[in-house]
């Protein structure tokens, strides 16, 4: 299972060398960020059946393509980037976003800020 945040150092961290190591007939299981797997990589592997199978739930393009040759595999399983979807989650979502309007309110910067 990948569990690893995305960043210039973890792009296209899984690729056909990472795949090669795993025991013939494993399981993956992205819940992350697509770009962590090399796509070429991950195809071959389910197509040829070194991969037993895979659990996406994030893509390299979101939201996926219909028509994606990965989603016709009969050994991938597919879902709409819900993986995080939880009460805690979003609990801790909330708990972020109330801290940053008290940090605006007070004049201070933002945490977690992207761009």
């Amino acid at each position: 299972m990948l569990c690893v945040r995305l960043s210039n150092e973890t792009r296209g961290l899984v690729d056909a060398n990472v795949l090669a190591t795993l025991r013939e007939g494993a399981c993956l299981v992205n819940p992350a960020r697509g770009a962590l797997l090399d796509y070429d990589a991950l195809y071959s592997a389910l197509s040829t059946g070194r991969l037993r199978g895979a659990g996406l739930d994030v893509y390299w393009n979101e939201p996926i393509a219909c028509d994606d040759a990965l989603l016709a595999l009969p050994n991938v399983i597919a879902t709409p980037h819900v993986a995080g979807v939880t009460e805690e989650s979003y609990r801790e979502i909330a708990d972020a976003v109330a801290a940053n309007i008290e940090r605006i309110r007070r004049g201070e910067s933002v945490l977690n800020r992207v761009a």
